[in-house]
């Protein structure tokens, strides 16, 4: 299981080959992207800052993913996190996860990917024409995240 919070941009297909090198047992490897917009509530975005606190962070994702390994029989997570200043089209977020089965990796995935919308400790700000703005996380992420049953 491997969590990064980083700066620097991601390589995807290095990043996948690496999450299931080397183990015979993967069937199946599911992975999430979430890319840098350059729409949001019908306002331009220009660029989008994400903050955290360095060690919380860490510590909230290595929770989660342990969490994700407790409640599906899966081999190997990863998920990278880019902070710092954003532009439309930049990649945000890699979730990959690894199992003998797609059903066991799709919702290990997802858990985690709702998790990271709706209760990580990241701060969202987007420039915009009218100026800059908090982000807050939006009500369909808050019910997609309920039907895990993760506490708040």
């Amino acid at each position: 299981m491997n969590v990064r919070v980083q700066e620097a941009d991601f390589d995807l297909g290095v990043e996948l080959t690496a999450v299931r090198a080397g183990d015979p047992r993967v069937g199946a490897l599911a992975s999430f992207v979430g890319l840098v917009r350059d729409m949001n509530d019908g306002a331009g975005v220009s660029e989008m800052t994400l903050e955290h606190y360095p060690g919380m962070t860490e510590k909230a994702l290595e929770a989660i993913v342990a969490e994700a390994k407790g409640r599906w029989d899966i081999y190997n997570a990863l998920v990278i996190h880019r902070v710092g200043p954003l532009k439309p089209c930049d990649q945000i977020v890699l979730v990959a996860v690894t199992s003998a089965h797609r059903g066991e990796a799709f919702a290990a995935c997802e858990f985690i990917m709702d998790y990271l919308k709706t209760r990580a400790p990241f701060w969202k700000r987007e420039a915009t024409a009218d100026g800059a703005r908090w982000v807050d996380a939006r009500d369909a992420d808050d019910s997609a995240a309920l039907r895990w049953n993760v506490p708040a």
